[in-house]
């Protein structure tokens, strides 16, 4: 994740077929990502969002077990 990823947690995600997503937008706060999705129901009703607190702790484990590695020379 990038840093400013990092400082908007909160996702909007469109669920889409086959158990995929598509993130619509990033917001630092959950109020802010709240409003937004109200809007975006009203204007496209038809299809299925939800709001997500993306940590971003998945990437920082592999980062983290990466520079653990002891290096081959």
């Amino acid at each position: 994740m990038t840093y400013p990823d990092l400082l908007h947690p909160w996702c909007i995600i469109r669920c889409l077929p086959n158990a995929q997503s598509l993130i619509l937008g990033r917001f630092r706060r959950r109020s802010q990502a709240e409003a937004h999705l109200q809007i975006l129901r009203q204007l496209l009703p038809d299809f299925t969002y939800e709001i997500v607190f993306d940590s971003g702790t998945a990437q920082t484990d592999w980062a983290q077990q990466l520079t653990a590695r002891p290096h081959s020379r």
